[in-house]
């Protein structure tokens, strides 16, 4: 784990405007925004603002009306910057690329470049 319990996250700093960021979207619950080291044409982070969910797994389990209200947010930024065509990646875990564990998803579109999809 990269971040500590009592730390915020940097999702959660950025949703709160502490660390500059190109936004795309937002609700009241969730915040995308462009990845600083994207792996394809569009590529953009979409988030909880708020931190107590490591993964998707535990989303799903413990508030799945969220997690929906994330996929529609991706859904509509793919609508916005992709034509509607997009993949969307959840790291889940450290073996798996997962480096900030705070529920978060990839939404790639167009070309992918090589390597992997940390974050």
């Amino acid at each position: 784990m990269t971040e500590s319990a009592t730390e915020p996250t940097i999702f959660e700093r950025i949703a709160a405007r502490e660390i500059p960021a190109r936004i795309v979207a937002e609700t009241d619950r969730v915040i995308a925004f462009h990845d600083i080291a994207p792996k394809a044409p569009v590529h953009v982070v979409v988030t909880t603002k708020q931190a107590g969910y490591r993964d998707v797994v535990e989303l799903a389990e413990g508030d799945p009306a969220l997690l929906a209200e994330l996929v529609a947010v991706a859904r509509d930024v793919a609508d916005d910057l992709a034509d509607g065509d997009f993949r969307l990646v959840f790291n889940t875990g450290g073996g798996a690329g997962q480096t900030i564990f705070h529920v978060h998803a990839h939404l790639l579109a167009g070309r992918l470049e090589e390597g992997s999809l940390a974050g």
